[in-house]
């Protein structure tokens, strides 16, 4: 039994992988992995997908504005944007978390979207974390591509 779930376990996190928006090029994803500021007049934001809960399951999350993606196990979106509140949403099933993240002009900030269990069905969690803790994920994280 145990040497089955071993074997289950990578099959399970491939397959997770397969899930959500389509990876970015690999140049795009090596480019993001730099954490260079913005354009002038711009913001960044970096949004990530964490946790093992539902990995084989994509989140969705939405930006005003349109940019939106579908965030699989270990994944990330850069988008930058204008100065200002950013109205960020995910969605799992019926279930949305909403959040509005202050960005400033040249500034960089990050969120981690995660997935728990809730009573009947799963829902997500939208959390903004420091820069530090934010890079470590994204360094790890493949990048996809905002639908």
């Amino acid at each position: 039994m145990v040497r089955r779930l071993s074997l289950a376990l990578p099959l399970m996190l491939m397959v997770a992988a397969c899930g959500g928006s389509p990876s970015a090029a690999p140049q795009a994803d090596q480019q993001a992995k730099l954490f260079e500021p913005p354009q002038p007049s711009r913001g960044a934001l970096y949004v990530y997908r964490s946790g093992l809960m539902g990995a084989m399951r994509p989140v969705d999350v939405s930006l005003a504005g349109g940019a939106s993606a579908q965030l699989g196990y270990h994944t990330f979106i850069r988008v930058e944007g204008p100065p200002g509140p950013i109205d960020l949403a995910c969605k799992v099933g019926d279930n949305t978390t909403n959040s509005q993240i202050q960005i400033q002009d040249g500034q960089i900030r990050f969120v981690e979207v995660s997935m728990r269990a809730g009573l009947w069905t799963p829902s997500c969690d939208v959390a903004e974390v420091p820069p530090d803790q934010g890079e470590a994920a994204v360094r790890s994280y493949r990048r996809v591509e905002p639908l």
